[in-house]
């Protein structure tokens, strides 16, 4: 049953998180101003992603829905970000879709949180009339559209044909009337991918890199026989997509996913040009594990916390972040080269 899958996600996602694990931030280094020249009193930690403004440079990415367990999960999530004034994308509405008696797992979201900014989620092979019925259900302000081919290929049920869909985004972007960000699932992307979603429309891309939520590890455990124990590493690491990035963050919105462990991956992600962080797992960790009151500490702190850091670099602004030295490491440093982005110069960016 579908309802079940949706349930083993939010275990294994739980069962695999790790809170320290390795990650390409590690090779990203800040050069240490050893005279801030700022006050934290200055420091100012707004942005905006797809029109909407927001108090704080981090949302709540796409998380679960679809089964009695889940819609618990999104209650709780969903007053997290009322306490907090966080923008929240929900979980893939397709289940909804299908099944009309699972909606009121996403509908809480809403009913919780009346006058959030919410983000419906929808595949990328959906058509223009399920992306209105998804918005339709959430009352959604965006649209957030996932692509995932490579968790669809692990999984045994999973889709086999991606022929459509860069011409159901085009025309789903052309025709929804809200704003429609555009997300990997944990797997990267590359120039070219951004550049593919740039040509038919998308403003927003949230290129959603390894170092997270392992969809593949997860739809791999999940699988009977026939293991692809070997996809359970590929994809481009969400510091390497940030880099691949580049051309397009002047010009258009980069948001970044995937394996932030903590307030100072966030900032390196907004130094590397994303208008803003995404998260999951940390959430979903933290309602599970720590409960609600405490999730909300934790987000607060991280507010702070960024603040600080901005502080230490004597930056004002997220805009600011872009103009930071940067040393670029190892296998990062490596990709950099292979790929003929100029590494060397964001190490003299002040």
């Amino acid at each position: 049953m579908i309802e079940n899958k949706k349930n083993d996600h939010v275990k294994l996602a739980l069962k695999f998180y790790e809170e320290e694990n390795k990650s390409d931030f590690d090779n990203i280094k800040f050069i240490h101003q050893v005279f801030p020249e700022i006050s934290i009193e200055n420091v100012n930690i707004n942005t905006s992603i797809a029109g909407f403004n927001m108090e704080q440079p981090f949302y709540i990415n796409a998380i679960t829905g679809g089964s009695n367990e889940t819609k618990v999960i999104n209650e709780k999530i969903a007053y997290i970000a009322k306490e907090t004034n966080l923008l929240m994308a929900s979980g893939s509405l397709s289940i909804a879709l299908k099944d009309s008696l699972v909606e009121d797992s996403f509908r809480i979201i809403r009913e919780v949180n009346p006058n959030g900014i919410i983000f419906a989620n929808l595949g990328a092979e959906k058509t223009l009339e399920d992306a209105k019925r998804a918005v339709d259900i959430l009352e959604a302000d965006g649209l957030q559209i996932h692509i995932n081919a490579a968790q669809e290929l692990i999984m045994p049920e999973g889709d086999r044909d991606f022929s459509n869909w860069l011409k159901n985004i085009e025309t789903i972007v052309e025709n929804i009337g809200i704003p429609v960000i555009v997300k990997e699932v944990g797997f990267g992307m590359s120039k070219k991918a951004i550049k593919q979603l740039v040509d038919i429309g998308v403003k927003t891309i949230d290129i959603s890199g390894t170092g997270g939520t392992n969809f593949a590890r997860i739809e791999n455990y999940r699988r009977v026989e026939d293991k692809f124990n070997f996809l359970e590493d590929f994809g481009n690491s969400t510091v390497v997509s940030l880099l691949e990035a580049q051309e397009f963050i002047d010009s258009y919105e980069i948001l970044a996913s995937g394996g932030i462990r903590n307030s100072m991956d966030m900032v390196k992600a907004l130094a590397l040009g994303s208008k803003a962080v995404g998260l999951a797992a940390p959430i979903l960790y933290m309602v599970e594990n720590l409960g609600v009151e405490k999730a909300i500490e934790e987000i607060q702190n991280w507010k702070t916390q960024i603040k600080l850091i901005m502080t230490l670099l004597g930056k004002k602004s997220i805009e600011e972040l872009k103009y930071t030295d940067i040393i670029i490491m190892k296998d990062v440093k490596e990709w950099c080269i292979a790929r003929n982005i100029p590494f060397k110069d964001f190490s003299n960016r002040s």
